[in-house]
């Protein structure tokens, strides 16, 4: 799935926004659909199959979030929310309701376009999960989430039952903010979702297991107020984020 043959669909009734993501993506061709409401782009999402929904929260019908709720009823497609609320209980709900990424208005084209890639990375992942073996690198570090192993070259890297449990959920959503709560459902259960110092502790312990300099990390990023985020681009990642 290449730019020039994913198509996007552009949620948002600003005609500024409509405009300008529609001329910065059809340049580097991509294919762009255009919705102004959230009925329209439940349409056309179900008639046109995008690759990357691009969607903001705040909608003259539905709200964003609903809008969300609902394509998650029945697509995996990936979903950036765009929007120009910027609370990080904001965020922490979009990715809840099943979105892959989150960028606050006003934002970078270079940035959208970075993160769209990502996303259709994500997209080509899930369409080969029937792969018996999955395998995620990140770096020079191979996490295989079949047997559950992490090494660096032949060497196996130790990591107790917890680390395993946590790093292995972030590797399942590579390249995106998994938020803290997710993480503490999944790796300890539904008593523990306030429970963000034990995040705090194991992330800790991971970074200096892994490698990853704790005080510039670069596989494991810090998402400020939201999660963390894995990245298979951490080599030459410098966007590092302290925890």
């Amino acid at each position: 799935m290449t730019a020039d043959h994913a198509r996007i669909l552009v949620v948002d009734d600003e005609v500024g926004i409509q405009r300008l993501v529609r001329a910065n993506l059809a340049a580097r061709g991509y294919e762009v659909e255009l919705a102004g409401d959230g009925e329209s782009a439940l349409e056309i999402a179900a008639r046109r199959t995008p690759d990357v929904i691009l969607l903001d929260l705040m909608l003259p019908d539905i709200d964003g979030l609903e809008v969300l709720r609902r394509l998650r009823g029945w697509t995996n497609v990936p979903v950036i929310v765009l929007s120009a609320r910027g609370e990080d209980r904001i965020k922490v709900h979009a990715l809840d309701a099943g979105a892959d990424d989150y960028l606050t208005k006003p934002f970078s084209v270079e940035e959208l376009l970075a993160r769209l890639r990502v996303s259709l990375r994500h997209a080509r992942q899930l369409a080969a999960r029937e792969a018996p073996d999955p395998i995620v690198y990140v770096g020079d570090l191979t996490i295989d989430l079949a047997r559950q192993q992490v090494t660096r070259g032949s060497q196996e890297i130790h990591l107790t039952p917890t680390e395993l449990s946590l790093l292995l959920t972030l590797a399942r959503h590579a390249d995106r903010v998994v938020t803290h709560a997710a993480l503490l459902r999944e790796v300890w259960g539904l008593g523990y979702s306030q429970e963000t110092q034990y995040l705090h502790v194991f992330i800790g312990n991971l970074r200096r297991k892994l490698g990853d300099d704790p005080a510039q990390p670069r596989a494991i990023v810090t998402e400020p107020g939201t999660g963390y985020r894995l990245r298979t681009n951490a080599a030459s990642s410098d966007d590092n984020r302290r925890a």
